[in-house]
């Protein structure tokens, strides 16, 4: 597990189908068009030149780069908290859940059980967690 992927909320961005899924999809497109020379041809298609440069972008740079790093909701009130507290994980706030989780923990249940594993029983167990949803192939959306 690496660190650098855990937001702030608790979720572990290896784990978000972003980029587990999509982000891996769109390499091997972008491969395989590359391979049937679709740059050649790609200023013959509406908006081809606008998709081929986003295309190229997520195969070279990725979508992600981690909540803590600038990707994920520009205006995530949940990251801004935590970096004005100082906290690193929500989970470690003294007033931990708050209001700002109630949506996350209809959306994603699991978030609540993974944060009380974190909170009590530190990162080795939750970082051992997140490498094996990632080695079965989990993600946040199914």
């Amino acid at each position: 597990m690496d660190r650098k992927y855990s937001c702030y909320c608790g979720f572990y961005c290896e784990s978000c189908a972003v980029m587990a899924k999509v982000e891996p999809a769109a390499k091997k497109l972008y491969e395989e068009m590359l391979s049937a020379q679709f740059e050649d041809v790609v200023n013959l298609i509406p908006d081809g030149n606008e998709f081929w440069r986003f295309l190229k972008g997520m195969y070279k740079e990725g979508i992600c780069i981690s909540c803590r790093d600038g990707s994920g909701p520009p205006k995530c009130k949940v990251r801004d908290c935590a970096v004005e507290k100082g906290q690193d994980m929500c989970a470690f706030c003294s007033e931990y859940p708050c209001e700002r989780f109630e949506a996350f923990f209809e959306a994603v249940p699991v978030l609540r059980d993974d944060n009380e594993l974190l909170r009590d029983q530190g990162w080795d167990p939750w970082g051992k967690l997140q490498d094996e949803r990632k080695s079965s192939g989990f993600t946040y959306s199914g």
